[in-house]
């Protein structure tokens, strides 16, 4: 601990003095805190700041104390005693400086007039960010206005909901898709993101009425649900192309986006999760910075024996499950970390989406990730999302329960880690 910076005074005091003397020995911690005594803005958890999330820096301390109360001291953990300043309301108050506190519980023990025994014992929490991403795939060409609006019901319910919508570039090829509804779903993204800081990424199932617009060649296998293959590209693996194949594919993509005014995408994730290191190449010579197609396979097991998309995640995927966290990927090996990498963080679909998982089972997943009371040493990822066209009332019930959970223990309410981001800001936490 830095002396110089142990403590530090709020502007807005005006001390008058509480006495002369410095704080004796520490006192014996109290069976039970004193109710005469009324503890104010002492937050319980203290995020530890990063490139995306700033830190809790500082405990601030208001302390309402009887009538004839001299003097009121503090101490954090074994640091020395410091004496509270009287303001000119005849509370006591002080700022202390929790900026090296090493992640997990500090002690706070208050004392009045010198006594041996404290009047009040608080636990602080130093803990990192646990971050929940939410997604959506924009699987198909159009969402269609009740899944709107389901959207829109389920932000209604969690206000300080962040996401990452991933945006298929279709919508603007697909041959069944009017101008007017394309304008329509364009400024409808296009308001989530500025009005609620959400995330627009990118998202490819390779249709051929997308891939013809880019100069490469459509594939039509292999396909993930059809063994002859697939004639409108849709459930065809994106990694049948080549990494020159799927940079081009990418730029056209967010030529697209650019043109759309929706901006440079920077997250991805693949139709289907079937992305590969050439995947991850094409993504970093693009320009992008997050992926999220390494996916929790094992609670896919409505696909099991339906086309290979399940075979194919258990093979490619099979490291990944429910606590899974981001890493950059080896130049070797796509499910580890390692020198040389790919610039590319891969943070794993770890809660997976909405469809083939129950509420009990997101909860579950936000439990095994946490256990709903410790300090967090390192930051924490989790993940669960949605497909906008299948986003019925079910589905929206289902997350919501879900983010319930979740949200008793957001920062913003001092409830405990949680923050809610977007996928490329992770890349900011996670620096290759």
């Amino acid at each position: 601990m830095k002396s110089g910076r142990l403590v530090a005074t709020l502007a807005f005091l005006a001390a008058c003095g509480g006495g002369s003397s410095e704080p004796g020995d520490k006192p014996v911690a109290p069976t039970e805190n004193d109710t005469d005594f009324r503890i104010e803005r002492v937050k319980s958890w203290l995020l530890i700041g990063n490139e995306v999330t700033p830190g809790n820096d500082d405990i601030e301390i208001q302390v309402f104390a009887p009538s004839g109360t001299d003097t009121v001291d503090v101490w954090l953990d074994d640091q020395p005693g410091v004496r509270l300043d009287r303001s000119d309301e005849g509370d006591f108050r002080q700022v202390l400086d929790a900026s090296e506190l090493a992640a997990g519980e500090h002690e706070l023990l208050f004392s009045a007039d010198g006594a041996d025994t404290g009047f009040a014992r608080l636990v602080v929490h130093r803990s990192h960010p646990l971050y929940l991403v939410v997604t959506n795939d924009w699987d198909d060409p159009d969402n269609a206005d009740p899944m709107i609006e389901e959207q829109e019901k389920l932000r209604g319910f969690h206000p300080e909901l962040r996401m990452t919508h991933f945006v298929g570039p279709y919508v603007y090829t697909a041959p069944t898709t009017s101008e007017d509804r394309r304008q329509f779903l364009t400024d409808w993204v296009l308001d989530q993101r500025d009005t609620y800081s959400d995330e627009i990424g990118l998202h490819i199932h390779p249709y051929c009425n997308f891939i013809d617009t880019t100069g490469v060649e459509c594939r039509i296998e292999p396909s993930t649900v059809y063994a002859d293959g697939d004639e409108t590209g849709y459930t065809v693996q994106v990694s049948a192309y080549t990494d020159e194949e799927f940079t081009d594919i990418l730029m056209a993509a967010d030529a697209l986006f650019e043109d759309r005014g929706l901006g440079k995408p920077t997250s991805f994730r693949a139709g289907g999760w079937p992305a590969e290191l050439g995947t991850l190449r094409a993504l970093a010579a693009a320009g992008y910075v997050a992926d999220g197609s390494a996916n929790n396979w094992a609670r896919l097991e409505e696909w099991q024996g339906q086309g290979t998309l399940y075979a194919w995640n258990m093979e490619h995927w099979s490291s990944i499950g429910d606590t899974s966290q981001p890493y950059y990927p080896s130049e070797e090996d796509i499910l580890a970390a390692g020198e040389p990498s790919i610039p590319v963080l891969e943070i794993p679909d770890n809660g997976i989406l909405v469809d083939y998982v129950s509420a009990e089972e997101m909860i579950e997943i936000f439990d095994a990730n946490w256990d709903g009371q410790s300090a967090l040493a390192q930051p924490t990822v989790y993940s669960i999302g949605y497909h906008p066209p299948n986003f019925v009332s079910t589905y929206r019930v289902r997350i919501s329960q879900a983010l319930d959970h979740a949200e008793q223990f957001l920062a913003s309410h001092d409830g405990g880690p949680v923050v809610y981001a977007t996928m490329s800001e992770m890349a900011r936490v996670w620096q290759p």
